[in-house]
């Protein structure tokens, strides 16, 4: 499943890539705000928000992607590697459900 992170820190940017993918999924990881950020989002399988470490315009322009788009959004507070592993393996366990 493809997904969209949005938030976290810059230098953990490679770390949260490799985890997604050793647990089967695709991430793309927005830590800063990017020209036409909306384009940039596509259509995922889901978007993720680390709201401790994002801009409130970025989360506003997910949030607004999410629901035109119908894709599941999933907050989290924290932006550590075990926060991403705990919704990443939630998500798994949805899909096989």
């Amino acid at each position: 499943m493809s997904i969209v992170l949005v938030g976290g820190h810059s230098r953990m940017h490679e770390h949260y890539r490799t985890l997604g993918r050793s647990l089967g999924h695709e991430l793309k990881v927005f830590t800063h705000m990017t020209t036409n950020f909306e384009k940039c989002i596509g259509c995922p399988g889901a978007i993720v928000v680390f709201t401790s470490t994002v801009s409130h315009c970025m989360v506003t322009v997910a949030v607004k992607t999410a629901r035109k788009k119908n894709i599941p959004l999933i907050k989290a507070h924290s932006s550590s590697k075990e926060a991403l592993a705990a919704v990443l393996s939630s998500l798994s366990d949805k899909e096989q459900a």
